[in-house]
């Protein structure tokens, strides 16, 4: 027992002696293990301060470094080359797909020799069957007969099967592996183009991009029946690359969703609007789905490059006395001299015999007894019939003026016969020579236009006319050299041109025509309509059998066919003491149109009196 016990005094005795002597000699060894890494630290320290106040060490320390983080940079990477600016379209980046038939190829094939130039441009004509080979075949595009398409279902009953062919001219042309092309131009073989114009049109537009470009009908009706969101063919359009490729891809396909449509247009419409692509309209593509002669819509061209010239075989030879062919060809001397300018329209008068001038260059000058506003004179006079055939002029998907049929207010028409360019001046001189038609003796006591035997116009080029926003150009009457001449100089117009200019009895017609829209508009039922100028007031008395080309005309007996009372009377100027007062009030008022509510009190003291 008691030896157990002293086993376990000594067992304890040795555990305390044990802790007591690892925690002793734990505290030294700490102690000791600071000390030496506090030694280690200052031997470090001092050892980089002597580096330190050593410059070439200094140096060899930077210069280590940097070939260090020379080796550890990536070698720099050379920049792309800067591009220049983008190639610009020409005619090589266009290739033309012409629709044609075998049977009408003999005569058609002269409208296209006309403008196709063989050395500068490419393209193919698609015919149904072959055709004999001629002479003349280097100065046209090569030909090609167009794929079977007698899988393709046809069920409109007014058309030809033939559509279906002609709606896959773009897609063929596209699998014959043109290169370097950025559109794809589509017209019919009774179609001229002015391919300068229509290079100018297509270099504002982004190539790469899916672009649909070309032009309506001018026959509303047809639009009504087609569509107004479709590029009607034969006037021309344009397929940007890429998306004749995406055409491609699925038009087969489309055509066959389609078989109940009329024309190829309309097919081609279709898969666009299957594509989510839209019409972009571009007003130079001429359509002319009209009979007659285009005197009026090529003399007001609209303000934008002529493109094309549509339906050929239908309406009259734009140059009287010569057949289609010779009158277009008359057109090639303008179009090498200044095409930018071809067919564009510029108003102006000679104040002191009171006539009014259309220049509508390389084409005509046509002179009217009278002032005319620009207004009037941008409208197509309707020297043409609607598309059935009619003379309705609501029947026109823009806006149009009668033809005058009064001896005194028919124009004078100057046709072009020549023109050349003058290097020393940088000038065109276009002469136009007076095409004489029988007429009735206008018995107006005024200049009579008929002695003017031609007209000289004079304008220098401007082949960058459409890289400026749209604008009319101007023209000026120059003082006569030769008796029975008329000299004009065309031209950008300047400050101090005059855009408009008003005889007094139409300015009483249009302040007519504002006063009575004005009461119109307010309600009235029953006006009184007093003025001075008896001219006006007989006109307006007897507007329904007066014969005039005057728009203002036209507009007043539109107002005055309205449910309502107009009683229209003569004052004599001595008499019209109301009408000065008010006068007076405008010119010294600091505002515009001012309708009184009220009547003034200055106004109502001479009422009082009247």
């Amino acid at each position: 027992m008691r030896s157990n016990r002293k086993v376990e005094e000594n067992f304890l005795w040795d555990h305390i002696m044990k802790n007591h002597f690892t925690i002793a000699w734990t505290f030294p060894k700490l102690v000791v293990s600071s000390i030496l890494l506090i030694s280690i630290i200052c031997i470090f320290y001092n050892l980089s301060f002597s580096n330190a106040s050593n410059p070439s060490n200094h140096r060899s320390n930077i210069i280590n470094t940097l070939h260090v983080v020379d080796q550890a940079m990536p070698p720099p990477v050379s920049s792309p080359p800067k591009l220049g600016p983008p190639e610009k379209t020409t005619l090589h980046h266009l290739v033309f797909g012409i629709a044609a038939s075998a049977r009408l190829w003999e005569h058609r094939k002269n409208y296209i020799k006309l403008w196709w130039k063989p050395q500068e441009m490419r393209g193919t004509v698609w015919l149904d069957k072959t055709v004999a080979n001629r002479s003349d075949d280097h100065l046209l595009p090569p030909v090609k007969i167009s794929c079977d398409t007698s899988k393709f279902k046809y069920k409109n009953l007014k058309g030809h099967y033939s559509a279906i062919r002609i709606s896959r001219i773009v897609s063929e042309t596209l699998r014959l592996g043109f290169e370097d092309v950025r559109w794809f131009v589509m017209g019919d073989d009774d179609t001229y183009f002015v391919p300068e114009n229509l290079v100018r049109v297509l270099s504002k537009y982004d190539h790469n991009q899916l672009y649909y470009i070309g032009s309506l009908s001018e026959s509303h009706l047809q639009n009504i029946h087609f569509s107004y969101g479709m590029a009607y063919g034969g006037g021309g359009f344009a397929i940007s690359y890429p998306l004749a490729k995406a055409l491609a891809k699925m038009q087969d396909r489309c055509i066959q969703r389609y078989p109940g449509l009329y024309g190829s247009d309309d097919r081609i419409h279709a898969c666009m609007a299957e594509l989510g692509i839209p019409l972009t309209k571009e007003p130079g593509f001429h359509q002319y789905d009209v009979y007659g002669s285009l005197l009026g819509l090529l003399s007001a061209h609209p303000v934008a490059p002529l493109i094309s010239i549509h339906h050929l075989d239908v309406v009259e030879p734009i140059f009287p006395n010569v057949n289609r062919v010779q009158a277009l060809q008359r057109l090639k001397v303008p179009i090498k001299l200044d095409s930018a300018a071809i067919m564009q329209q510029s108003v102006c008068y000679d104040k002191t015999r009171s006539w009014t001038i259309s220049v509508s260059w390389g084409y005509t000058v046509q002179i009217y007894r009278g002032i005319f506003s620009v207004r009037e004179m941008e409208m197509p006079a309707r020297t043409f019939l609607n598309w059935y055939k009619r003379a309705d002029y609501t029947g026109f998907s823009f806006n149009t003026r009668p033809v005058a049929r009064h001896a005194c207010q028919k124009p004078f028409v100057f046709y072009l016969s020549n023109a050349l360019y003058n290097k020393n001046t940088n000038q065109t001189a276009s002469e136009y020579v007076q095409h004489r038609l029988p007429s009735s003796e206008c018995k107006w006591n005024m200049a009579d236009p008929s002695r003017i035997e031609r007209v000289q116009v004079y304008k220098k080029p401007d082949p960058h006319l459409w890289d400026k926003a749209p604008r009319r150009n101007c023209c000026r009457v120059l003082p006569r050299k030769k008796k029975g001449t008329m000299v004009i100089d065309v031209g950008v117009c300047g400050e101090d041109d005059e855009f408009g200019v008003s005889s007094p009895p139409q300015a009483e017609l249009w302040a007519t025509f504002d006063g009575l829209s004005l009461a119109s508009n307010e309600g009235h039922r029953n006006v009184i309509l007093e003025m001075d100028d008896l001219q006006v007031v007989n006109m307006l008395n007897h507007v329904d059998v007066v014969d005039s080309s005057c728009t203002v005309i036209t507009s007043i007996r539109g107002l005055l066919d309205c449910q309502w009372n107009v009683k229209i009377e003569r004052v004599y100027r001595e008499g019209n003491v109301a009408t000065d007062c008010l006068a007076h009030m405008d010119s010294t008022a600091s505002y515009g149109l001012c309708i009184l509510r009220d009547v003034p009190s200055r106004l109502a003291s001479i009422l009082s009196e009247d």
